[in-house]
C-alpha cells in the first residue's frame, strides 16, 4: 500500500495545486464571458472552488500531511489552451469548452482520489473528495444547461443579423 499511498499523495498535491490555478482563471473567464448566465456561474464556481481549496486542506490534515508544491501540468495546459481560445474567439463557446474540459479533468481526478482514500482506509477524506466530487458534477450540468442556452442565444442573435455583417464572402 506504500506505493498507493504515494500515488495519491502526488495526485492530491496536483488536484489542489489545479484548484489553486482556476482560482486565478475563473475570474477571467467570469470577465470575459458575454451571456450574464455563465459569467454568473463562473462567479459562483470560483466561490465553490475556494471551498474545494480548504476542504483539500482539511484532507491533507485528516491525512496527516501537508499540501505539496506538486504543480498540476495538466491543469496549466488545461488554461493555457482556454486562454488561447478566448483570445482566437471570443466567444462564450470557447470559455464554456475550456471549463468542461477543467470539469472533466477534475472529475475524473477526484473519482480516483476518493476511491484511493478508501482503499487506503482514510474513510474521513474519501468523504471530504466525494463531496467535491459531486459539485464537480453538479458543475458539469449546470454548464451544459449554459451551453445550450448560449447557443440558443447565440444562434438567434445570428439568425437576425443581416446578410452582409454575416462576414459573406460572395460577390454580386
Amino acid at each position: 500500500m506504500s506505493a498507493l499511498r504515494e500515488i495519491f499523495l502526488e495526485e492530491l498535491a496536483g488536484i489542489y495545486d489545479a484548484e489553486k490555478q482556476l482560482l486565478k482563471a475563473l475570474p477571467k473567464m467570469a470577465q470575459a464571458a458575454r451571456h450574464e448566465d455563465l459569467r454568473i456561474g463562473f462567479e459562483e464556481h470560483l466561490e465553490q472552488t475556494e471551498a474545494q481549496v480548504e476542504r483539500l486542506e482539511r484532507v491533507f490534515e485528516v491525512i496527516g500531511d501537508e499540501p505539496g508544491a506538486r504543480g498540476c501540468k495538466a491543469m496549466e495546459s488545461i488554461l493555457r489552451e482556454s486562454e488561447d481560445a478566448m483570445k482566437r474567439h471570443h466567444s462564450d463557446g470557447a470559455l464554456i469548452g475550456a471549463a468542461q474540459k477543467a470539469q472533466h479533468y477534475k472529475i475524473a481526478s477526484y473519482g480516483s482520489l476518493q476511491f484511493w482514500a478508501r482503499l487506503l482506509g482514510q474513510e474521513d477524506a474519501a468523504e471530504l473528495l466525494e463531496e467535491t466530487l459531486d459539485e464537480e458534477r453538479d458543475t458539469d450540468e449546470r454548464l451544459m444547461e449554459v451551453a445550450e442556452n448560449v447557443v440558443e442565444t447565440d444562434d438567434k442573435e445570428e439568425d437576425n443579423e443581416p446578410e452582409h455583417s454575416k462576414g459573406s464572402t460572395r460577390s454580386d
